[in-house]
């Protein structure tokens, strides 16, 4: 299959029904922690309007297959049977080195989810078509990176609609996948309010690499093949150096396992 026509498969196909769907987190916070300093570039702006001021940069608008009924609101992993997982990334930091991981993964024959802070978006506008071209997903991972499960309803709500909306105006979409900042489940009010912003589920995740305490390429690639299973959505982060050097063998040691590291989308209606 060409790339060109797996990423309209991807974009418009609607997906196959899931056996044995993604297992249901409680809520709850913990497990996603701050990423290693801000963005690489300063922001052009936060809160109410600020949207306005990021370019609307060109591309096809954002078209998603439809999901399988039945998938719990909060999505640790797929089906266990899938000979695929879901390498997924906190998407903030140096532009050089996101994009260095985007190329080797693309190289590899990957395609990766980026969940992608909103303040980094302000930064570096370009790198939202950037995954998209790379035939990656792309999605909000709440505008600040604040705690989100401690926050009161209203602020928690703008984390996450400030960051849809730079993903709108980016992409022409929301993306499909939210997950809570500083969080690996969402409380119950963090569920609600992603409802009711436009994301059905949230995406947690059932390995995570503990990239972001920069343990060394070999430690990460060492932690996240320990731990992965069949249909795993595995939690990286952009911009630390150990994780680009780990990711080479990560997917190596994935393909000798018989298993394809491809986007949320694609394990979920595989």
């Amino acid at each position: 299959m060409t790339f060109l026509h797996r990423r309209t498969v991807l974009r418009a196909a609607a997906g196959s029904a899931l056996a044995g769907a993604a297992g249901t987190a409680a809520a709850g916070c913990g497990g996603d922690r701050p990423a290693a300093g801000p963005p690489s570039a300063t922001p052009r702006g936060t809160g109410r309007g600020a949207a306005a001021r990021v370019p609307a940069l060109p591309g096809p608008p954002l078209i998603l297959p439809a999901l399988p009924g039945g998938l719990p609101a909060q999505i640790e992993h797929g089906s266990r049977r899938a000979r695929a997982v879901a390498l997924t990334f906190h998407g903030r930091g140096d532009a050089k080195s996101a994009t260095a991981l985007l190329t080797e993964a693309e190289r590899a024959g990957a395609r990766v989810t980026v969940l992608a802070v909103g303040d980094w978006l302000d930064a570096e506008p370009r790198m939202a078509r950037r995954v998209l071209d790379g035939g990656h997903e792309l999605g909000n991972h709440t505008m600040r990176h604040l705690s989100i499960c401690s926050m009161p309803e209203k602020a928690a709500y703008a984390e996450i609609t400030e960051c849809a909306e730079r993903l709108r105006r980016l992409t022409g979409g929301i993306g499909r996948w939210f997950r809570p900042s500083r969080a690996r489940k969402a409380t119950d009010q963090v569920v609600r309010l992603a409802r009711r912003a436009g994301y059905p589920h949230i995406l947690s995740y059932d390995v995570d690499s503990l990239d972001f305490t920069d343990p060394g390429a070999e430690a990460v690639r060492r932690t996240v093949l320990g731990a992965v299973r069949p249909g795993s959505v595995v939690s990286l982060h952009f911009g630390h150096a150990g994780t680009v050097a780990a990711l080479p063998a990560i997917l190596d040691g994935l393909h000798r396992r018989g298993l394809r590291a491809v986007t949320t989308t694609e394990l979920l209606t595989r």
